[in-house]
């Protein structure tokens, strides 16, 4: 899956004007976008602002906080505001859904 988000725009996120990471930023921005595929229950949609926003701000922050644990620091798997500006995307379910 090649990532949809620009590489530029996430590398403009995290004020970068290297090549150096490219490969690494490239799979960050395919996780952040799989990743909200996964939390929404639809399908990413980089023309859909909101999304592009959540996926840099999400790719921006692993390329950032790249171990998944941190001593004497308090840390979270996914960066404050992600999820609101999913939720109006997500797929509610309520009650029991029969196969």
């Amino acid at each position: 899956m090649a990532a949809q988000t620009a590489l530029t725009l996430l590398k403009s996120q995290l004020n970068l004007d290297h090549n150096l990471d490219d490969v690494l930023l490239t799979h960050k921005l395919e996780a952040a976008e799989l990743w909200i595929a996964n939390y929404t229950g639809v399908e990413f949609d980089a023309g859909n602002p909101a999304m592009t926003e959540a996926a840099l701000q999400l790719a921006a922050y692993w390329y950032e906080q790249r171990e998944a644990a941190s001593f004497g620091l308090t840390t979270a798997p996914v960066p404050f505001g992600v999820r609101d500006l999913l939720s109006p995307y997500r797929n509610q379910v309520t009650g029991h859904v029969a196969d």
